[in-house]
């Protein structure tokens, strides 16, 4: 497959004067399953509250609008050229990308749920998500930029816009600077971290993309042929992780019941307490992709190396098709629910994206990484 040439993105400005704190959101609200960032004793934590009517005055007018969400902020761009995508903030999670598609509307290519937890907190699983872990070569320290701060919006309706944001450690060392870019075909995930440290850092993670689809049954990636893989699972506290039993109790009585008192955090909570899709035995054990044209209806998790720059997710379902591109990673994760689901239901998506989960990405002192995934509409 020939190698699709992308634009050149916008380079990065000097870092802009800003009059209020508020400029940047409340850092205090670390996951639960995000590393500790005690390891990297230093500055402090900001504890402002997202200022969504400041938000909207500092950085409107350049195709982006702002939107209060619980204690998040919604992030609308566009649209540009008919496309549209929602960014939420502070956690820096794509929940839609709609492009232009070839009869004149437009088409959901996300796939996100989302719930409220037993405080009412809104939840949201899938999307395309970030989720690199930072480790120095000591094992001592590590560090994951789960939240962002607005740094910048640029451009406009008639080309692209793009979202620029921020995180630091709390020892300010190490620096992550995420752009989410739209176009009128394309939107695309740039991080780029910077070592500031002494040390060597370890790079381990992915940009995971959610697709939806109408079925994985319908589903196939297209250009992998010849890539090996092994069976492994990608950590996200994003990921959409569908029950053991689903296949059992999607559409019964019991299984809405279940849903309605524990709420759909329960669908979840058992995703690491067992065995799940592609935790066989032969777990590390390398195969090759045998075909070109290869059915996602199977349950699996799989991390592929060798593997071309990009390659089509087409579903045939749903007459649509996406193409997936990197740069900066050398490996690819994979997963698929498996088709004993519900056509075009909850856990109707593929999730791909580019990673560093077999081999680490080593980053030297004072080096700088840039790693991207871009999701291309060719239905236009």
């Amino acid at each position: 497959m020939a190698t699709r040439s992308f634009p050149a993105l916008p380079s990065f400005i000097a870092p802009r004067k800003t009059t209020s704190p508020h400029a940047f959101f409340n850092l205090q609200k670390q996951s639960k399953n995000s590393p500790s960032l005690q390891a990297w004793p230093g500055i402090s934590i900001p504890s402002s509250s997202i200022d969504v009517e400041y938000l909207g005055r500092e950085f409107g007018g350049r195709g982006a609008t702002f939107e209060a969400l619980g204690d998040d902020c919604v992030v609308t761009m566009g649209p540009v050229e008919g496309s549209t995508a929602n960014l939420m903030l502070p956690r820096g999670l794509i929940t839609s990308y709609k492009p232009r598609m070839w009869h004149g509307g437009r088409v959901e290519v996300v796939h996100s749920l989302v719930s409220e937890d037993e405080n009412g907190e809104v939840m949201v699983h899938g999307g395309v998500s970030t989720d690199v872990r930072c480790v120095a070569d000591s094992g001592l320290t590590e560090w994951s930029p789960a939240t962002w701060a607005l740094h910048d919006v640029r451009g406009s309706s008639d080309e692209f816009i793009q979202v620029e944001l921020i995180s630091t450690s709390p020892n300010g060392k190490m620096e992550a600077k995420y752009l989410v870019t739209l176009r009128e075909d394309m939107i695309s995930s740039e991080l780029v971290l910077t070592n500031s440290t002494k040390s060597i850092i370890q790079l381990r993670g992915s940009i995971m993309s959610h697709l939806t689809v109408s079925t994985p049954d319908a589903s196939y990636a297209v250009g992998l042929q010849g890539s090996n893989y092994c069976n492994k699972q990608a950590p996200s506290e994003f990921r959409i992780l569908p029950p053991a039993d689903s296949k059992k109790h999607e559409n019964s009585s019991e299984f809405i019941r279940s849903v309605a008192q524990k709420g759909f955090d329960s669908l979840f909570s058992a995703w690491g307490t067992q065995k799940h899709y592609g935790e066989e035995k032969d777990e590390e054990q390398e195969r090759e992709e045998s075909s070109d044209y290869a059915q996602m209806n199977d349950k699996f998790s799989r991390v592929y190396t060798f593997i071309p720059v990009e390659f089509t997710v087409i579903d045939r379902g749903r007459r649509n098709s996406v193409v997936i591109q990197r740069s900066g990673f050398e490996e690819l994760y994979m997963f698929s629910p498996g088709s004993d689901h519900d056509w075009y239901g909850k856990y109707a998506f593929v999730c791909v994206g580019p990673c560093a989960l077999l081999k680490p990405i080593l980053l030297g002192p004072g080096g700088i990484w840039k790693g991207a995934q871009y999701l291309y509409n060719p239905n236009i």
